[in-house]
């Protein structure tokens, strides 16, 4: 069986790249990585860690056609970015400065059998030219460019590592292509597994003010799948007044604050303050007496405010101001209307703000928040670890990230499902060893002759 030759561009931690050589091994393929382009320093020092590589680039725009090798196989899971509008071809904007053009530039050049192309769910209906279109006009550009102007046969799908046996939802899109036929993104799923099978256990708990306020509010199992902050209400929210973060409150405070926390984002109040709508405006004691009856109103109301979970404030106007650039509107507080009280719903730097629940799935994660989920663990809880992020994704246990953890967490806020991608190149490898074995019989033919 021959070698199949492959190249990994915006490689970040390979995750691509082991699902792909994990499904043509297992047909009896040799695989070999001929170039990894990756330009993150720690990014660089994880996949040498893990990886062999013949031959290592860095920022794809550098890397001239004729440095790159022969190749089988492109693999990119490519950031996506807005498209120029200075496209001239009937409604397909430009691609031109945007690294999926990165992409084209190298598949039309080198003409390889096939390609791996991952991406965010919100590709599909980016730049929409109408709401009910099913897709938009950046995925219609890169469809168009790989099937009409490169000649593959092309398929696209969303998969969700839910469906592949991971505790983790997470949808991208796959847009696969060989010179053959389209593959088959069809899968009989999996199903998903509960977190606690990837959790590690006996490890060292968050001991701090704000858990100490958590746990005297609630037990553990009440706290699962719980979010806490300021800005969402819901049953699976917990605010910052429930736990006393800010000073302790009392039960009629807390019905007080849920009302006004839903109240001042209804539009009737817009119209009797006299300004335009927004979502969460200042109330006076007046308004709030009408939803919120109570002798000692306005002493509970400064309360509050003085233990920092209101604002008093004027309510804030919209503003329009002509610029070089277009009409700039913000808002201002309107000081010719009257004070009222508003939740205070900047960020409050808690330090949890999500936690998950062991018999439930982890949500999607992201690089910014993934520091601040929380696990139980050893009857407390503590922070997601860096093995248990790897798990989430479905990476070998021999696999290590070598960087600090705010820097891992970041890879593995953008890194691909693994098992994902396994059965997405299954479905390519089956495609080309059926070529490989028409060219054998044909190769034999031609020898008997």
């Amino acid at each position: 069986m021959p070698k199949v030759k492959f190249i990994d561009l915006f490689a970040g931690l390979g995750g691509i790249r082991l699902g792909f050589e994990k499904a043509f091994k297992e047909l009896g393929f040799e695989t070999e990585c001929v170039m990894t382009s990756e330009i993150k320093p720690y990014a660089v020092e994880t996949l040498i860690k893990n990886f062999s590589h013949d031959y290592f680039v860095g920022d794809i725009f550098q890397v001239k056609n004729e440095q790159i090798p022969d190749f089988d196989f492109l693999l990119g899971g490519f950031p996506c970015q807005p498209f120029s509008a200075g496209g001239k071809r009937q409604g397909f904007v430009d691609t031109r400065g945007t690294l999926f053009f990165e992409i084209e530039r190298i598949i039309k050049e080198k003409s390889p059998y096939g390609f791996i192309l991952e991406n965010v769910e919100g590709l599909v209906k980016h730049d929409l030219e109408n709401k009910y279109d099913k897709i938009g006009r950046t995925l219609s550009t890169v469809l168009y460019k790989l099937e009409v102007e490169l000649g593959y046969n092309v398929v696209w799908k969303v998969l969700d590592s839910i469906d592949f046996g991971l505790p983790q939802s997470r949808k991208r899109i796959f847009i696969v292509g060989t010179k053959d036929e389209k593959a088959n993104l069809s899968f009989n799923t999996i199903g998903f597994k509960p977190l606690k099978v990837i959790l590690q256990n006996g490890l060292e708990t968050i001991k701090s003010d704000f858990t100490k306020k958590l746990f005297s509010h609630f037990a553990m199992e009440d706290l699962y799948g719980k979010s806490i902050k300021d800005k969402r209400g819901g049953d699976n929210n917990i605010h910052s007044w429930d736990i006393g973060i800010k000073g302790e409150v009392t039960d009629d405070q807390i019905i007080l604050l849920n009302k006004l926390f839903k109240e001042r984002r209804k539009k009737h109040w817009a119209e009797k303050i006299g300004i335009d709508w927004m979502d969460g405006m200042a109330l006076t004691l007046k308004q709030i007496s009408t939803f919120h009856g109570n002798d000692n109103l306005k002493f509970l109301l400064d309360d509050l405010v003085n233990k920092g979970y209101l604002r008093f404030e004027h309510p804030k106007k919209l503003v329009s101001e002509k610029t070089e650039k277009g009409e700039k509107k913000y808002r201002i507080f309107d000081e010719s209307k009257p004070k009222g009280y508003n939740i205070v719903t900047g960020k409050l730097s808690f330090e949890i703000n999500k936690i998950l629940d062991p018999n439930d799935i982890a949500p999607t994660l992201v690089a910014t928040d993934v520091s601040r989920l929380a696990v139980p663990d050893n009857g407390g809880l503590r922070r997601l670890t860096i093995r248990e992020g790897l798990r989430l994704f479905g990476y070998p246990e021999w696999y290590e990230i070598l960087a600090k953890e705010t820097e891992a967490f970041d890879l593995l806020g953008n890194t691909v499902a693994v098992p994902v991608v396994e059965h997405v190149a299954s479905s390519l490898a089956k495609i080309y060893l059926a070529n490989e074995m028409e060219n054998y019989v044909e190769n034999g033919m031609e020898v008997l002759k």
